[in-house]
């Protein structure tokens, strides 16, 4: 290592001094969800003695997304299908645990795996949205339930929560999901005491005949001209987190797609609020302002990834800051008093829907016909550039670290015979083109991901660190120059924040989605992270995510001089499947149950029927193949999360599907022939 260098680490950590017992009490660590902690114990020279001090498993194989939230030596976090834990967080003994017995049978209904993103913290109360719709506030020492609302209709069966809570003042707000589903989207505050419902800010306008809730519905219905738009509920449902101002009295989320995706099926127009970052008044729940980073988006570019408050020098002078890596693959730094544009610019390379930002208003500039009906391969893909995975601020380097994925490529085929369905997703994308396209993108060099730190007043990368896998999880940084990230094959790594030199890693046998939190307890600073490979990406488990890892989900904490071992228990199968049929299956069948197979049920278990976090199908036993129409049409196994399809397959498609299953599996199974093997 250079001296000169050596030097400025030296200056680097006396600038930030070693501070005392410190929590991680919010989802970004403070209100301006910049998720850096000053804590300077574990530092670029110790960093080689941090190991693991304690791990629980959490029984479950599902993504695992959440920000633990640590207060008073405790850690409270959740798990999937919104179970809530609280474990001592020096031991990791567990101290109690809530489950909202969230109803299983709704599982198509949750678009990217049964996650939660965490709770929020207030007043001797912990905060969690459940799947099925409800915000509980539980007793932080016992765990029982204080109150309960059902913040979405029941009646509605596609909204769900998957987000953490925010709390802004004395109040808690919580936005939903299900967009894909046709859900009309919104936020609403409660009375953190009582559960009391404040306000409510819908997102997309509702039946113009019945008139608007507000003027900011008014003026958006003014940008929606398909027939009948609002019978598909519009979309644009507030998915993620929020952060909060408490100066401006501002609370700023971001909002989802529209239903359904494509402007040629639901009509021309910007389609407000959806693919928004918006600011509404957290006293009274006005829009203070918005800014729309894909007008009339076509290609579920949600703008619900984590935003971040900062204070930069930009333009000559001091501003109060909002900054966005977007799923578009543009990076956006907006003033946060006004939402207006300050700049933007790619992230990634290779973006092929925009050629850029109009420098003025930051609206993107299209290339010709990319939203038109017709077939294209676009990037990046819908799961975006960046996602919701957190990113964090230093304030020493003054940079912003997250990952990004960086040429993701995917086929858009609106489906011209698109009409809105309540009991299926709706989407839009036409499941049977088997166009050249396909052999294009295949034809292409294969995506990565890369932890980016990036200037976000230069509005260029400093430095990039790429990983062997797609997806990297949300981000840490520390007083100590260190970037923690968990990444897909299941490495937790930490990286200088000044150079991007990783410095150490721990394999945690299962992949990472969830962002790293560090505190200290009797003098202590620990590190730590929830393992479990799932959600979207986890469940699809398309070849694009390379070597992932997935596995059983725990919970890991780790500190200098650590000496505990981690037993992972085995998870998945140790040799190729063999097939519970043997006979050839009709031809036209497999290939009727590939398309079908890839347009419903890979969702969960796996492109191909190669399956990630989920049972594997090719293993299914005589028994399961037989009984495939009880399961898939009747329900019979609901409660444990497959739900019926009946509303949306028939018993001849079921049998397709079958077909497909077991000529998968005789053909995973089948010997590689001797000339074939390397």
């Amino acid at each position: 290592m250079p001296k000169r260098f050596l030097a400025f680490s030296a200056i680097f950590l006396m600038a930030i001094p070693a501070v005392g017992e410190q929590d991680w009490p919010l989802h970004g660590g403070s209100q301006t969800n910049q998720r850096f902690s000053p804590l300077n114990q574990i530092n670029e020279q110790t960093v080689s003695r941090l190991g693991l001090v304690w791990s629980q498993e959490l029984g479950t194989s599902r993504g695992l997304e959440a920000t633990p939230i640590v207060a008073d030596g405790v850690i409270f976090t959740t798990g999937s299908w919104s179970v809530v834990f609280a474990f001592d967080a020096r031991t990791g003994k567990l101290k109690w645990t809530y489950d909202p017995r969230v109803p299983r049978e709704r599982a198509y209904f949750f678009c990217c795996d049964v996650v939660n993103r965490g709770v929020a913290l207030r007043n001797g109360k912990v905060y969690v949205g459940t799947l099925d719709g409800r915000l509980i506030a539980l007793d932080e020492t016992s765990g029982t339930p204080v109150w309960s609302v059902q913040t979405t209709d029941p009646a509605a069966q596609a909204y769900s929560i998957t987000a953490a809570p925010a709390i802004a003042g004395d109040k808690v707000v919580i936005g939903n999901s299900g967009s894909e589903y046709g859900v009309r989207g919104y936020i609403t505050a409660y009375d953190a005491e009582t559960g009391k419902q404040v306000w409510r800010f819908y997102t997309v306008p509702g039946d113009p005949s019945k008139g608007f809730e507000s003027k900011a519905m008014e003026v958006a219905a003014k940008t929606w001209h398909g027939k009948d738009w609002w019978k598909a509920g519009g979309g644009g449902s507030p998915w993620e987190g929020m952060t909060y101002d408490p100066d401006l009295d501002l609370l700023f989320f971001g909002t989802g797609n529209a239903s359904t995706w494509y402007r040629a099926l639901r009509g021309e127009g910007d389609s407000l609020y959806t693919a928004c970052i918006l600011a509404v008044k957290a006293s009274t729940g006005e829009l203070a302002w918005y800014f729309q980073t894909t007008p009339a988006d076509s290609f579920d570019f949600d703008a619900t990834q984590p935003l971040m408050q900062a204070d930069l020098s930009v333009g000559g002078g001091l501003r109060k800051v909002l900054l966005q890596a977007n799923k578009n693959g543009f990076f956006y730094v907006l003033d946060r008093q006004t939402g207006k544009f300050l700049s933007g610019a790619p992230f990634v390379s290779g973006i092929t829907w925009a050629s850029g930002l109009d420098p003025k208003t930051g609206r993107p500039i299209e290339y010709p016909g990319v939203g038109d009906a017709n077939p294209k391969l676009l990037s990046p893909e819908s799961t975006g550039a960046h996602n919701w995975n957190p990113m964090a601020f230093h304030p020493a380097t003054s940079l912003v670290y997250f990952p990004a994925r960086v040429g993701t490529q995917m086929v858009h085929v609106p489906d011209r015979k698109w009409k809105y369905d309540p009991d299926r997703d709706n989407v839009g994308i036409d499941g049977n083109y088997e166009g050249p396209l396909f052999a294009k993108m295949v034809s292409l060099p294969p995506p990565f991901g890369e932890l980016l730190a990036w200037n976000p007043v230069a509005q260029k990368a400093v430095w990039s660190a790429k990983y062997p896998v797609l997806d990297g999880g949300g981000v840490l940084a520390t007083g100590g120059n260190l970037v923690f990230q968990g990444r897909s094959d299941g490495i937790l790594a930490a990286y200088r924040a000044t150079d991007g030199r990783q410095v150490w890693q721990f394999d945690a046998a299962t992949g990472i989605m969830a962002p790293p939190v560090t505190y200290t307890v009797e003098g202590v600073q620990y590190v730590t992270i929830l393992a479990g490979w799932g959600g979207a990406p986890g469940l699809m488990n398309t070849p694009a995510v390379g070597a992932a890892k997935s596995g059983w989900g725990r919970i890991l904490t780790f500190a200098l001089d650590g000496k505990a071992v981690l037993k992972a228990p085995h998870f998945g199968h140790k040799n190729p499947p063999l097939p519970a049929i043997t006979a050839k299956q009709d031809p036209q069948a497999v290939h009727t149950g590939a398309l079908l197979f890839n347009s419903h049920c890979f969702l969960c278990h796996g492109l191909n029927a190669v399956a990630g976090s989920l049972p594997d199908l090719r293993y299914s036993s005589k028994a399961v193949l037989d009984s495939l129409p009880a399961i898939v049409l009747d329900g019979e196994r609901a409660s444990a999360g497959m739900p019926s399809f009946q509303k949306i397959l028939s018993k001849k498609e079921v049998a397709a599907i079958r077909a497909y299953i077991i000529a998968r599996a005789q053909e995973t199974a089948r010997p590689t022939p001797a000339s074939q093997r390397r």
